[in-house]
């Protein structure tokens, strides 16, 4: 029997098991959580749509789990630098995204998020037909939760892990700010 963290039976987190296939980096521990919000999803989903940046990019979500957001968008020449590689800061703003909502999900329904720190190492050059980012909560606090992302481009069906970034995301409530 799965239970939440006040003992009570819960069903729907048979729903979020996942096999460590499915997290986001491959050979990471495996972490289960339960949102505080049962509509977490409705609530990541429309926050996510309300992203101007995210749209420009074209960035659709395509992975919503309790502490684990999937987020694509697709190469485009306008977001280049110089050398016609992805621009390091349209990297980071996709993996910064993909961190943000993956604490978002377990927060409660009256929370929103800000990014207080976060740190990205980028592995290679972008270029491709998609970036892919994937981000696990590692730890959940009251205040603070910190998070992993890892950055694929997708060429041709292939993956390659392009940068990593590790982010501590911010809990607020009372402060004016939604979602």
């Amino acid at each position: 029997m799965i239970t939440n963290r006040t003992g009570e039976a819960n069903s729907d987190l048979y729903r979020y098991t996942l096999s460590r296939t499915e997290c986001a980096q491959p050979g990471s521990e495996l972490q289960m959580f339960t949102p505080q919000d049962p509509e977490f999803e409705k609530r990541v989903r429309h926050s996510f749509s309300e992203q101007r940046v995210m749209a420009t990019f074209g960035a659709e979500l395509k992975r919503v789990a309790p502490g684990i957001i999937h987020i694509e968008m697709p190469y485009h020449e306008d977001f280049t630098q110089q050398h016609g590689f992805l621009h390091a800061g349209v990297i980071a703003t996709l993996l910064d995204s993909a961190c943000g909502y993956a604490a978002f999900s377990l927060m409660p329904s009256d929370a929103a998020v800000l990014a207080v720190e976060f740190k990205v190492n980028l592995m290679a050059p972008v270029r491709g037909d998609v970036l892919s980012a994937r981000a696990e909560v590692k730890r959940a606090g009251r205040t603070l939760t910190i998070c992993t992302a890892d950055a694929y481009t997708i060429t041709d069906g292939e993956e390659k892990l392009v940068a990593a970034m590790q982010g501590t995301i911010m809990n607020v409530v009372g402060r004016g700010i939604s979602g």
